[in-house]
């Protein structure tokens, strides 16, 4: 299933740490950051069920997108 969610990822010690965070988080699923867009979009294809809880963190916010 494709996750799309708008992040407040801005600065790139925000994004290395969505990246390790992601990577303990999503060991088996496949994700990406569109950081050229405007709501610095995070595009996540995984097959377990992920929900916004999952992802709440200290560092970056994360909506998913419908």
């Amino acid at each position: 299933m494709i996750y799309v969610y708008k992040t407040s990822i801005d600065t790139k010690s925000k994004l290395e740490f969505a990246n390790t965070f992601l990577n303990e988080l999503l060991p088996n699923a496949y994700w990406n950051f569109d950081l050229e867009d405007c709501d610095n979009i995070l595009r996540i294809d995984s097959e377990a069920e992920i929900n916004e809880i999952a992802l709440k963190n200290d560092v970056f916010e994360c909506i998913e997108l419908e």
